[in-house]
C-alpha cells in the first residue's frame, strides 16, 4: 500500500486526518484509540481483545513515523504501544462507520452485563 499523501492532527489533538490518494478520512482520538492494533487491545490471538473504555478524552500526544510504512500514535493515557500501517488505517477509515458502531454495541453490551451483574436482589 502506498503511504498517505499527507496526514494532519488538529489543533485540539482530538482528530487525526489521514489523506490518500483516492480517499482522505477523519478519524477521532478516541475512535483510533480503541482500536489501536496494539497487543494490549487486540490480544496475541483472536479472543484476547480488551475492550477499550472510557477514551473519549484522551487525545494523540505524538505521532512519530516508523519507516515507510506505518506511524506509531502515542496518546494522552499513556499507550504509545500502537503501530498503525498505512494499510491499516485505510482500512479504518474506510470501515469507520462499521467499526464505530460494532463498538458502541461492544460498550453497551458490556455496561449492561455489567448493570446486570451488580443488582441486588
Amino acid at each position: 500500500m502506498n503511504p498517505p499523501v499527507n496526514i494532519v492532527l488538529s489543533k485540539n489533538k482530538k482528530l487525526l486526518t489521514v489523506a490518500f490518494e483516492d480517499n482522505n478520512f477523519a478519524m477521532t482520538s478516541e475512535y483510533l484509540r480503541v482500536y489501536s492494533p496494539s497487543a494490549e487491545v487486540r490480544g496475541h490471538v483472536p479472543g484476547q481483545e480488551t475492550l477499550q473504555l472510557n477514551k473519549q478524552d484522551v487525545t494523540i500526544s505524538s505521532l512519530t513515523p516508523m519507516g515507510n510504512y506505518a506511524i506509531a500514535i502515542h496518546y494522552s493515557d499513556g499507550h504509545t504501544t500502537g503501530i498503525y500501517s498505512w494499510s491499516y488505517l485505510y482500512h479504518l477509515g474506510n470501515k469507520k462507520d462499521e467499526l464505530w458502531l460494532d463498538y458502541v454495541n461492544r460498550v453497551n453490551k458490556n455496561n449492561d452485563n455489567k448493570n446486570y451483574h451488580e443488582v441486588s436482589i
